[in-house]
């Protein structure tokens, strides 16, 4: 009997081999690791007393219960788009300039998370050959999204305020000297707390950015799009009070000598400064903040881009699940999400402070070794001597894993653009799901692994 074999689609063949799949693989086959690489938020702050609560309110009443158990809508639960609105102006209102926008109900969609709204803006947005600009490093997961349907990530540099406006502004003019700016469909940023470095796009730069997309837009006689990725924005913990790398500066958070977070004003997003409502896409999650198992996410967006994500949606999955929704709209509606999100930051705060003090503790004798102190997020960025690889098939990832039994994501996942034109000498470590003497253990072994490759 002959085998047949599969002629896969173009999008099938460029969605392949994805880092994140290998990264889960080797979690599943390397159970006695201690993984500093999984993104994922700490177990134990999972709140399954405020969701059996919110559960229980909801099918308490049989017109509720059944709302919640039927099919929502494409756009989502009004309800809750009515607390994202609520929730997002507080957000907003609360920063340190006066907001200058607000946001109503029709204009926020509900999503699967915030990956689903990434996916279907490349859906919407970008054939084979058109541009993302992207910082140097960014989210790796994104990119991957990007390779997958066949757009180019062009990298450019970032330093302690997030993404160069100037590297910004200086692509776009080559891109224009070389006939490609039509090919520029977004450009990307995490604003808050950036997945993988920690560090957050400086005020300056936010309003700077839309208006140079703005400007762009005009040049070429079509939208630019800013897409504003802000899935850590309520993960803030304020400065560690020590350490010789400290790069990001205060985000207008403090600490109280308890070890409590207050909940003090945020910057006002990239959205904030898009008065006129048609550049910056704003995408927001619950998935760090509450729990990634309810995978609810939301964004703000552009009429136009809205009817289009909409309309990809539909054929997706027509509304996101709708329990769900109505099980956020009323843990925000009792007060139980703020509660919870208060206790979250104190939390990751202890297990940031514990990384960073590991790092002193292992790293510091090390040339050529340095390290980001975040303010917020679940990261830290460490570099190490440019001639010292961290990839995959490099010396020491093998080592890390094999001998001392520890995994970090390598760095080089989080650039851009050509894989030989990639910095390799970084790592992301994460501290979300280990304990504070898990983390500290964690980055003991890895030292070991540095240490020996050094």
């Amino acid at each position: 009997m002959s085998q047949t074999l599969t002629k896969f689609s173009q999008r099938r063949r460029w969605a392949a081999d994805q880092a994140i799949s290998f990264l889960m693989q080797q979690g599943v086959e390397h159970p006695h690791v201690v993984s500093l690489a999984a993104g994922l938020v700490d177990p134990g702050s999972l709140p399954v007393a405020e969701a059996i609560e919110a559960a229980r309110d909801v099918l308490s009443d049989d017109l509720r219960a059944r709302s919640a158990l039927q099919y929502g809508t494409t756009q989502g639960d009004l309800r809750l788009r009515r607390q994202l609105v609520d929730y997002h102006n507080r957000l907003e209102q609360t920063s340190t300039l006066a907001a200058s926008r607000t946001v109503t109900a029709d204009e926020i969609v509900c999503t699967t998370g915030s990956q689903q709204l990434l996916a279907l803006l490349a859906d919407a947005l970008l054939d084979p050959g058109d541009i993302c600009l992207v910082a140097a490093p960014t989210y790796f997961v994104f990119l991957g999204v990007l390779e997958g349907v066949g757009a180019r990530a062009i990298a450019l540099p970032a330093d302690e305020h997030g993404l160069r406006m100037d590297a910004l502004t200086a692509e776009l003019q080559r891109l224009e000297s070389v006939g490609e700016l039509s090919r520029v469909k977004l450009i990307y940023v995490v604003s808050e707390f950036e997945n993988p470095t920690g560090i957050s796009l400086s005020l300056e730069r936010r309003a700077e950015l839309v208006e140079i997309a703005k400007h762009w837009s005009q040049r070429r006689g079509e939208t630019i799009y800013v897409l504003e990725d802000a899935a850590y924005r309520e993960l803030h913990y304020g400065p560690p009070s020590w350490g010789r790398f400290s790069t990001c500066p205060p985000t207008g958070v403090t600490n109280s000598n308890d070890g409590h977070v207050e909940n003090l004003p945020h910057d006002p997003s990239v959205w904030s400064f898009d008065v006129a409502g048609d550049t910056v896409i704003h995408a927001g999650t619950f998935s760090k903040s509450f729990a990634p198992g309810l995978r609810v996410g939301f964004a703000l967006m552009p009429r136009e881009l809205r009817d289009a994500v909409n309309d990809l949606k539909g054929n997706q999955d027509f509304g996101s699940a709708n329990f769900n929704q109505h099980l956020l709209a009323e843990l925000l509606a009792s007060g139980r999400f703020a509660t919870h999100a208060e206790e979250v930051r104190a939390a990751y705060r202890i297990k940031r402070d514990a990384m960073l003090s590991a790092a002193d503790e292992f790293f510091s004798d090390l040339p050529g070794v340095s390290w980001v102190h975040p303010h917020g997020g679940l990261y830290v960025w460490m570099s190490l001597p440019p001639q010292v690889a961290t990839g995959f098939d490099s010396t020491l990832f093998c080592r890390a894993v094999d001998v001392e039994q520890v995994m970090y994501v390598p760095g080089e996942l989080c650039f851009g653009g050509p894989r030989e034109q990639r910095e390799r000498n970084h790592m992301r470590l994460s501290f979300g799901v280990q304990s504070p003497d898990g983390i500290r253990e964690g980055m003991r072994r890895l030292s070991r692994a540095v240490r020996a490759v050094l």
